[in-house]
């Protein structure tokens, strides 16, 4: 089944990459190296292809060509596909955003920039994270690769703030929320994006490591200013009480007190300015909204914090707060009520989908927003007061409400329909190898992925190259094989499910059809030798 609308395109090519040579970043922890003059993109052992626009030359007649003439012939040789402009890419994160909260679906919250990139763009109905929850699923998004093969596969966070321990610094130095990372091994996007000449800014959540080597200036961006670990107080930028603010390799508390959401628009449009219109850049924003905010106060805790400003566009509740005896700490305690928990969380997605809307406004002052990729997902399923209907479960869990997130992929001059809505199965894994593929980033032979090229895809032109995908997250499992899904989420819940008839998962259809339960759990269980065979990479896995 291909995407909704009809829509006539060119198929995507990989583009131009040519030999260059990068100047160091004055942020940057490395240098970029050059590369050989070719475009690849190379899939996994699902499905893939192997792209170069590099014309096949012999050794010896290649040694007799000078530097110039190899350039030319590269790019003739590349041009001759009529290939775009490379594009500039903007790819947007939300924090535990429910999988019916925008405002054009209907519920009542306001998304005036998410509706207006919905019906400019695609809407991706059947799209997934690789875990339902933030780390490993951040972690998929930057690598293209699951979280049994990236190393990722469960938090980089301490438990002890959830009974109420506030660490000391010399406490918190030594935990794993401080010292674990993502491996150094691990091939990032902004790094392969470099490669074709894009410079990287990210503002906003990190979450793969606070130690410089695991910081985004280490790890292929150019700039960065945000946090690095799972959540903070949105306006005194401490997790529990430590503060987590780092520009680039340094820890600083120079903005204390602003709304963070603020903070992080407000370094994206410098980047704008910066770099709009003198070079390709990719420009990251995984905000931290609508997440709860990470404070030792329970009542602050127990919500999401917005400004005044964007509560006051919903209705006013009659209780903000109650006392409990329930809390799991600092008995009895003041929590935010359920309708109040609800509102903060609407007002604070309206809150960042405005500053999404100064992005788009700043993009289009510089006349480049018609080729800007944008990319807009939530990184795993809504929690607290999101929406998930109809879908069942909400995040940590692998009920679909946990995995399948709102996506919508904006981008005109690469033929992606205006106000479609594409319901073919498709993941996060996708984005890597597809801003690779349109990009004419180099992507190392090497390198093993898990997803695919979708433009085609959205363009309408074919089915989607997905046919299955899988997850684990501790005891919690789950497969989904076309349209057919199973689920372990433990103590004998859990099942067979028809999606394309039941997205709810109400009914258990095990007993029905035993034959596809089997199938499906046979392809769960040749996913996870695949995983267990993989290269081992830290900080988790035993070798």
């Amino acid at each position: 089944m291909q995407c909704n609308g009809h829509h006539s395109a060119s198929k995507t090519n990989p583009g131009i990459k040519m030999t260059f040579t990068r100047e160091r970043s004055e942020n940057r922890q490395d240098f970029r190296t050059p590369t050989s003059p070719t475009s690849t993109l190379v899939s996994n052992n699902l499905p893939g292809v192997r792209v170069n626009c590099w014309p096949k030359l012999s050794t010896s007649f290649a040694t007799l060509l000078s530097p110039l003439m190899i350039a030319c012939l590269a790019v003739s040789s590349c041009l001759a596909d009529n290939t775009p402009n490379r594009p500039n890419i903007l790819l947007i994160v939300s924090d535990d955003q429910g999988y019916n909260d925008l405002g054009i679906l209907g519920n009542g919250i306001i998304t005036p920039t998410l509706d207006r990139i919905a019906n400019e763009g695609t809407r991706l109905t059947q799209f997934y994270v690789s875990w339902p929850a933030c780390t490993p699923s951040r972690a998929s998004i930057l690598t293209g690769r699951y979280p049994q093969r990236n190393g990722i596969y469960d938090m980089i966070r301490n438990e002890a703030p959830d009974y109420g321990h506030k660490y000391s610094p010399d406490q918190y130095d030594v935990t794993l929320e401080r010292i674990g990372g993502m491996d150094l091994r691990e091939k990032l996007l902004p790094e392969i994006l470099s490669s074709a000449g894009y410079l990287s800014g990210i503002y906003g959540k990190w979450d793969l490591g606070t130690l410089k080597r695991f910081l985004p200036t280490s790890r292929g961006f150019d700039d960065f200013y945000g946090f690095v670990n799972t959540g903070i107080d949105y306006y005194t930028h401490e997790r529990y009480g430590v503060p987590s603010m780092v520009r680039n390799l340094n820890p600083t508390t120079e903005d204390r007190g602003t709304y963070c959401t603020h903070l992080f628009e407000r370094e994206a449009l410098r980047f704008i300015d910066d770099h709009a219109g003198t070079e390709p850049f990719f420009l990251y924003m995984p905000f931290n909204a609508p997440h709860n905010s990470s404070s030792l106060d329970p009542e602050i805790r127990s919500s999401v914090q917005a400004p005044d400003e964007f509560k006051k566009r919903y209705p006013p509740v009659d209780l903000a707060t109650k006392s409990t005896t329930t809390y799991r700490y600092g008995n009895p305690a003041t929590v935010t009520s359920k309708e109040a928990r609800q509102r903060d969380y609407r007002a604070a997605v309206t809150c960042m989908d405005a500053s999404i809307g100064k992005l788009l406004e700043r993009l289009e002052q510089k006349k480049i927003l018609g080729d800007t990729i944008v990319i807009f997902f939530s990184d795993n399923g809504g929690s607290g007061g999101a929406d998930n209907a109809p879908l069942r479960g909400h995040k940590g869990q692998t009920w679909e409400g946990g995995i399948r997130v709102p996506c919508l992929v904006r981008w005109p001059a690469g033929g992606i329909p205006a106000g479609k809505v594409c319901d073919e199965l498709l993941s996060s894994l996708e984005l890597l190898p597809s801003l690779a593929a349109v990009t004419g980033a180099n992507v190392p032979e090497e390198l093993i992925l898990d997803g695919f090229d979708w433009w085609s895809t959205l363009r309408g032109e074919t089915d989607s190259p997905r046919k299955e995908i899988f997850w684990k997250r501790r005891a919690t499992r789950a497969a989904r094989v076309d349209n057919w899904k199973w689920v372990d989420m433990g103590e004998g819940k859990g099942g067979l499910y028809d999606l394309a008839a039941d997205p709810s998962e109400t009914t258990d259809l095990s007993t029905k059809h035993p034959q596809q339960l089997k199938k499906v759990r046979a392809r769960y269980q040749a996913w996870m030798k695949d995983m267990e065979a993989a290269e081992p990479r830290g900080p988790f896995r035993d070798y």
